[in-house]
């Protein structure tokens, strides 16, 4: 260690904002990053990034924002060995940049200390022009917002209502205006008369909610919109128990159980504890074909409606891809793709895997904000709502 101690209070300065972040940072961890720091003799910086990451990061998730957290920190050449004081905003980039996913969330916690110094010198400002808070929220991309934000974020997704898309099975049931006479029931409605007068029955179709089920992809760049959106999952299971949820990375896992927990933090945290390879690779064909070949029969019965979320950037893109995903298309009424790289407007299927399942799909939507999320439960309870034209998107590639 340094002998005036600047070293020290960095990495305790630097876990007080890991735990501001999210990340399940307590004193005695802390303590363990001071001991093994000192234990480890630290030579370079990639020393000193692995030695803190091995005690901080105990979860697949928690990786990206730790590194994150730890270039904003240690920015600087020799950043090390500076006073917390001397963390001042000019040290971030000039140049306007797109912040990359969880660093926006890292930069708040980082530099909470110098927020509130500044706080006595801000003007108030006449808002009456501006647009709201909570119109800004409904169109800010989740990989860009704060902590703040995720909590109101989630607060609006459990306050989503699912309207009951109903559709006809081929079971019968008594029903004031059908088809068909139903001759028991009309029977013995007429004995109750003696006979004297026949009130005539009716059978119709038996309506019934379809199926939910959803397909996420948890690789590292999918990570921050597969967590939101298992919240809307989690929502909407408590109404309808007929929704069945899988994630997928390098290989499928079945947390249909996990998330119906009653908390949503402890849903989440359950789903965490199944998957192994969260922010890891991704091979959508593989793990399309486990879902075939072991749940399809299972979990696509009686018209169900199938969410894949993907960004289609698939490490294995082969010929496996386009048959599995026609098998999944012909095995369910409807496939949604949802994709967070429609935020881009200049998006084009320009990348195989992208292609391939493309040419599968119902339909197409953006899944990065609440916004978009609005418009997906609008699209799943019968609502005529337009996605983007998959046709149209192949042809201008093709």
């Amino acid at each position: 260690m340094s002998e005036d101690g600047r070293l020290a209070e960095n990495i305790v300065y630097f876990a007080r904002a890991l735990r501001a972040a999210g990340l399940p940072v307590g004193p005695g961890a802390v303590l363990d990053a001071l001991e093994a720091v000192n234990v480890a003799r630290i030579g370079t910086k990639d020393d000193f990034y692995w030695t803190l990451h091995a005690v901080f990061v105990k979860r697949h998730e928690h990786s990206i924002l730790f590194d994150q957290a730890f270039r904003i920190f240690f920015r600087r050449r020799g950043y090390i060995d500076k006073l917390i004081a001397q963390m001042l905003p000019q040290t971030l980039p000039t140049a306007p940049q797109a912040p990359e996913a969880g660093a926006q969330r890292i930069q708040e916690a980082l530099f909470a200390g110098n927020k509130a110094k500044t706080e006595e010198q801000e003007v108030e400002i006449d808002a009456r022009l501006t647009v709201s808070d909570r119109e800004v929220l409904q169109k800010k991309d989740f990989a860009q917002m704060t902590s703040a934000e995720i909590a109101k974020a989630k607060e609006a997704i459990a306050r989503l209502a699912l309207p009951l898309d109903e559709v006809k099975t081929r079971r019968l049931t008594p029903a004031r205006h059908g088809r068909l006479i139903d001759m028991r029931r009309t029977l013995r409605s007429s004995m109750k008369a003696g006979g004297a007068l026949i009130d005539l029955k009716y059978l119709g179709p038996r309506v019934k909610e379809p199926p939910i089920v959803a397909l996420l992809d948890i690789s590292g760049s999918m990570s921050q919109y597969t967590r939101l959106f298992l919240h809307f999952l989690h929502s909407i299971t408590d109404a309808r128990k007929r929704v069945t949820t899988f994630l997928f990375g390098t290989r499928l896992t079945n947390v249909t159980r996990a998330i119906r927990q009653r908390d949503p933090d402890e849903a989440l945290a359950a789903c965490g504890a199944h998957v192994v390879d969260w922010s890891g690779g991704t091979r959508i064909a593989t793990s399309l074909h486990d879902f075939n070949k072991h749940w399809a029969r299972r979990v696509l019965g009686q018209g169900a409606v199938v969410l894949l979320i993907t960004d289609g950037l698939e490490r294995d893109a082969d010929d496996t891809l386009a048959f599995e995903m026609d098998r999944l298309h012909r095995s369910c009424r409807r496939l949604i793709w949802l994709n967070p790289l429609l935020r881009f407007d200049g998006f084009e299927p320009r990348a195989k895997g992208v292609k391939t399942i493309l040419a599968h799909v119902d339909e197409l939507r953006p899944v990065h904000n609440l916004e978009s999320m609005t418009a997906l439960v609008r699209a799943l309870s019968g609502a005529p709502e337009k996605g983007y034209d998959t046709r149209a998107m192949l042809r201008r590639v093709a």
